[in-house]
């Protein structure tokens, strides 16, 4: 597996260093609406651009959990971080627990937005259309966005979400990503890790759940935690930025805080 520079942009000065990987529907912007209110005295973030999107959109590769956390560690190495904590959106929450599975001893912490379990996302048939038709039909994408939502996000919202989702991600990479993270069980290499993990879910999301959390990410991790946000669906970046700020900051710094 050849390794690849992500494309990233680095943001504070803090000791505690820290990847944000975006999930399938977004490039790191995903992450611009917490940017202004992160803690940059206490932490250094990275965000980075997967294969298949954003900057790297153009990249070859094989568009999966594995291959990102190949990258990431070879940006790790890049950037001089001996040990560092991830944060992962969806399918970015699958590359964190890849992560986990290859290099557990320098994980500080990760943390899971709506994260996909390591046992991946089993859709039934119809959804899996809609889900694989995504990459080529805007209307799947929409309605992805507004069932994973509640039913609560505004038209315009969820138009801009898409036509950004259109614009940053390579509809062949985007597809094959699907595969990877929806059909990809690789629990039993992370079950009993004791790396601090927080799953943090919204409570209007239908399908990456606290009850699927409590099945899955609580039992295979002895430091595992989660906190359900009441407003949010799929997307707390957007729907409760500051919610999210506060607790996934809060997890993170727990470490640093003498017991």
């Amino acid at each position: 597996m050849t390794s690849f520079v992500l494309p990233h942009e680095v943001h504070g000065h803090g000791a505690h260093t820290v990847f944000a990987v975006h999930g399938w529907f977004a490039d790191r912007a995903a992450y611009a609406t917490v940017l202004p209110d992160l803690d940059r005295e206490a932490f250094t973030y990275a965000l980075v651009d997967l294969r298949g999107y954003g900057a790297a959109m153009d990249a070859s590769g094989a568009f999966g959990t594995a291959e990102a956390a190949a990258d990431l560690l070879a940006l790790a190495d890049r950037l001089g971080w001996d040990r560092f904590s991830v944060v992962g959106h969806s399918m970015g929450g699958a590359v964190a627990q890849r992560l986990l599975a290859l290099a557990p001893e320098r994980l500080r912490r990760i943390v899971g937005v709506s994260p996909v379990p390591a046992s991946g996302l089993p859709l039934p048939a119809d959804q899996w259309e809609l889900f694989a038709g995504a990459a080529h039909k805007p209307e799947n994408r929409r309605v992805i966005l507004d069932v994973t939502t509640g039913g609560r996000a505004p038209a315009a919202w969820l138009n801009r979400m898409v036509a950004r989702s259109l614009a940053h991600s390579d509809a062949t990479a985007f597809r094959t990503w699907l595969d990877s993270w929806a059909r990809e069980d690789f629990h039993t290499e992370v079950k009993g890790s004791t790396v601090p993990a927080l799953a943090v879910t919204g409570a209007l999301d239908p399908a990456l759940t606290a009850g699927l959390m409590r099945e899955t990410w609580l039992r295979w991790y002895p430091g595992g935690s989660l906190v359900e946000l009441p407003s949010a669906g799929h997307y707390a970046m957007d729907e409760t930025p500051l919610d999210l700020i506060r607790t996934v900051e809060g997890f993170l710094r727990a470490e640093d805080t003498p017991a």
